[in-house]
């Protein structure tokens, strides 16, 4: 179970990732013709256009299906790399600059997720609709629910008219938030799904369908308060910021509601932690620095291509002249400074 969710969480962000790039590519392909940021549908006509969109519900189906066997823990931090991947296939197919800040955020994503899959939780504590229930019933889970919320409708109705409009964390924030209880819906749709091929009779089971309505109003929430967010504010500033804010809400929700880190050594724990951290750190980088030209004049001299020496060593004979003590005073000034000297005496 666990392989086939590590898996399938990989290929999620493989075929996300290359999603974007097929997209794209058929968006430019319009040559002329009314752009879809102008209003128009030609993009339509486009057949890389639908495999971009073909491969977008692949990745989303196969994320899907990979929280039905791995936990959420490892799963939702690993949708980093559909950036990783679209970043890099975008400098390959769409001529796109990608600079040493994007490099570097690449690699420690890789290294990141590296460290998560290998300190990850190994064992899924929920495998049937009958123990999500029970889950559900916690009330150490209720109590993290209302307390979202309770702040997703203050930060809705109070904070989003106040500030909203100068603070982007106010419409990241109910994204992120609500985000948690989408995913805990998400699992528990993936292990229903699972259990109704499996022969079991789940469709009469109340659950998945309240489940599935839960999972509706949560989506339409998120989505539009983070286009309210990305129409505000700019994308390279929001993407990283609700990374870091929905995977952090996913996890202590998978911590409350699952008991995935329960079982879990001291080690594997701070591993997983300084995994995530890293992962945040090269989505950072990935981002933040995304437009930002990087030339080699901006190296120091001694990394310049050409320039590794600036200045030629010095000799014996320049040492020594150059310990030697200098005049104060320009020749002029001293000329003129002993004529003076004359005249007074």
């Amino acid at each position: 179970g666990f392989g086939a969710g590590l898996g399938l969480a990989l290929a999620s962000s493989a075929f996300i990732g290359g999603s974007f790039v097929l997209k794209k590519k058929g968006l430019l392909r319009l040559c002329g013709r009314a752009r879809a940021g102008q209003g128009g549908h030609a993009y339509l006509r486009e057949w890389l256009w639908w495999a971009g969109l073909l491969c977008m519900g692949v990745g989303e189906a196969a994320n899907f299906a990979a929280y039905a066997f791995a936990p959420a823990t490892l799963v939702t931090p690993l949708g980093a790399l559909s950036v990783l991947v679209s970043a890099v296939l975008s400098s390959i197919f769409l001529n796109e600059q990608l600079n040493v800040h994007g490099k570097i955020g690449c690699i420690l994503s890789i290294l990141g997720s590296t460290v998560m899959v290998i300190h990850a939780p190994q064992e899924e504590e929920v495998s049937s609709l009958e123990s999500m229930a029970e889950k559900l019933k916690d009330p150490g889970f209720i109590v993290f629910a209302v307390c979202v919320l309770v702040s997703s409708l203050l930060l809705i109705f109070v904070a989003g008219p106040r500030y909203g409009q100068s603070n982007v964390l106010v419409y990241v924030l109910v994204c992120s938030a609500i985000g948690s209880l989408s995913v805990s819906c998400v699992k528990g749709l993936g292990i229903a799904l699972k259990e109704l091929f499996s022969g079991k009779p789940v469709l009469k089971e109340p659950l998945g369908w309240v489940l599935l309505v839960c999972l509706v109003i949560c989506i339409s929430i998120q989505i539009n308060y983070l286009n309210k967010a990305l129409d505000i504010f700019n994308t390279s500033v929001v993407t990283p910021i609700y990374y870091v804010l929905f995977t952090t809400a996913v996890m202590t929700c998978s911590a409350i509601l699952f008991k995935e880190w329960q079982h879990m050594v001291l080690d594997n724990i701070i591993g997983s932690i300084s995994g995530f951290l890293t992962i945040v750190s090269g989505i950072f980088l990935l981002h933040a620095f995304r437009d930002m030209p990087f030339s080699p004049s901006l190296l120091p001299l001694f990394l310049q291509p050409g320039r590794a020496q600036p200045h030629p060593p010095w000799s014996s004979a320049d040492r020594h002249q150059a310990c030697q003590h200098q005049p104060l005073l320009p020749p002029e000034d001293n000329s003129s400074q002993s004529a003076e000297e004359e005249e007074e005496e």
